[in-house]
This record gives structure tokens, C-alpha cells and sequence, in this order.
């Protein structure tokens, strides 16, 4: 109950922010202009409010995306805003291994410092779906792909790190309860309802993306990691999600179905 007046009243926490936050106020004095970030699903909701914050303190962003169009479009909104933000766009599928692969390869092509990498894309699917690689969609997209991006991306991440001296991030983003694009396949009056009664409650845009930018950026956070935090501030995740043994079965089974020429598949719903 304390915890839910908190969060309605917006109070800060011990980081000096809280749920009413956002982006902008808890960046307020970053300067960003030798950063340079990955942001997947950058191109709406969180991601593209993300992205939006850290261009206008200076980050170079690189927008993988499965609607290169969409990325585009995003990308021209923030250009004419912030004339000096450098955005490179790029072809990622998270659903498939191979186009994961694709992407690490072409950005390594690029030579570019990587220091941030947000995990941020997140697919919502109403109807049962599988992946080229024989995965469910969701898990494929939402989980999986990020696993093996991260986990491609991590060598040049230390790499930068040794280089420049400042240390990597990776944020794993979840949007909890925000009015997003997440539920686009799903647009009609009882979507429209159920958003206008929780209007109150629920966090806008530039609220929800606080955190992710609070924990991309603040100077606190250094040697800060394999945290949990909700309105800006650290806290308990559930014991599911600090349960060892489980997080050790699942590295194992995603190291085995990202495989490059594994014929595992995997689809809870069968």
C-alpha cells in the first residue's frame, strides 16, 4: 500500500526521482557527446522517447529496425529537432538469428565505439506465431533475440570500454503499464476504454522512459550492475526472476536455440 501511494503521489525515491519523473529531468545535466548507443524499437513508444532524450544531450544513436521506413521517419523527428544528432539506421529483425547476426556483423563494419546498448523492442503478439527458427514470436522477439544481440555486441562494448576509459551500460527494458504502440495490432473502442479508465494511473511516455534513461546515464550508477529499478530508483525484482537455478536452465536453453544451425525448436503453446 505505501509502496502504491508512492507511486501515484510521484514521490522521489533515494535517487531523487520517482514515478512522475521524466526523461528529460532525470538527464538533465548529462552531456553525451562521446556516446554512442544501440536503442532497439526506437522508433515509437519508450524506445523512440529514449532516443529522443539522449540525442538532445549529444549521444550518437544507431536505430536497428524491422521497418527500416518506420526507423527512418523517427529518425528525421529527431534530426529536426536536434540539427548535430548523427542516427545511423539499420535492417534487425530480433525475431531471427540470422538477421541478428547480420546486424552485429554490419555494425562491426562500421567501426564505431559502442557504449550503450539498450534492449528496449518489445512485440505484443494476440495470435500464436513462430519464427523462422521454429520460435515462438514473442519469445523470439522479445527475449531471444535480444540475448543473442547482447551477447554479440558485448566484445566490442569491452572493447570501448578499455579504449575510452568510460564504462559500458546494457539496459533491458520493461514498459510495465504505459499508453505505447505495444497494443497497435489491437487498436478499437475496448483498447481505447480500458487506456482512457487507467489514464490516471498509468505513466505517459516521457515518464516511462525515465528510467531507462536514469540507468543509461547517471553518473551513480558506475559499477552499478545486475540491478532491478522501477521509477527511477532500485528495487526488489520478483524471486522468480532472482531464482539461480531457473536463470541458469534458461541461459543453457538459449545458448542452444540461438545455435546458428540448431534444429531445436521452441514453442510453449504447442
Amino acid at each position: 500500500m505505501i509502496e502504491t501511494g508512492k507511486y501515484l503521489l510521484g514521490a522521489a525515491g533515494a535517487s531523487g526521482f520517482g514515478s512522475k519523473s521524466t526523461a528529460e529531468e532525470v538527464t538533465e545535466n548529462c552531456d553525451l557527446r562521446s556516446i554512442t548507443a544501440v536503442i532497439t524499437g526506437a522508433t515509437s513508444g519508450i524506445g523512440a522517447e529514449t532516443a529522443r532524450v539522449l540525442a538532445k544531450r549529444g549521444a550518437r544513436l544507431i536505430f536497428p529496425a524491422r521497418n527500416v521506413k518506420a526507423a527512418e521517419e523517427a529518425k528525421e523527428r529527431i534530426v529536426s529537432e536536434f540539427p548535430e544528432t548523427e542516427i545511423v539506421v539499420m535492417k534487425l529483425d530480433l525475431s531471427s538469428i540470422a538477421s541478428v547476426r547480420n546486424f552485429v556483423a554490419d555494425f562491426e563494419s562500421l567501426d564505431l565505439p559502442l557504449n550503450l546498448l539498450i534492449n528496449n523492442a518489445g512485440k505484443l503478439a494476440h495470435e500464436h506465431a513462430i519464427s523462422e527458427d521454429g520460435i515462438e514470436m514473442t519469445f523470439a522477439t522479445n527475449y531471444l533475440g535480444h540475448f543473442l544481440l547482447t551477447n554479440l555486441l558485448l566484445n566490442k562494448m569491452i572493447q570501448t570500454a578499455e579504449e575510452t576509459g568510460v564504462q559500458g551500460r546494457i539496459v533491458n527494458v520493461t514498459s510495465g503499464v504505459v499508453r505505447t504502440r505495444l497494443t497497435r495490432d489491437r487498436e478499437g473502442l475496448l483498447t481505447d476504454l480500458v487506456f482512457f479508465l487507467a489514464s490516471k494511473l498509468v505513466k505517459t511516455v516521457p515518464q516511462a522512459a525515465a528510467t531507462t534513461c536514469y540507468v543509461a546515464t547517471n553518473p551513480r550508477l558506475v559499477n552499478v550492475s545486475g540491478k532491478y529499478f522501477t521509477d527511477c530508483n532500485e528495487t526488489t525484482p520478483s524471486g522468480l526472476g532472482t531464482n539461480s537455478s531457473e536463470a541458469t536452465k534458461l541461459w543453457a536453453a538459449s545458448e542452444i536455440l540461438v545455435t546458428q544451425h540448431s534444429k531445436t525448436s521452441f514453442d510453449p503453446c504447442s
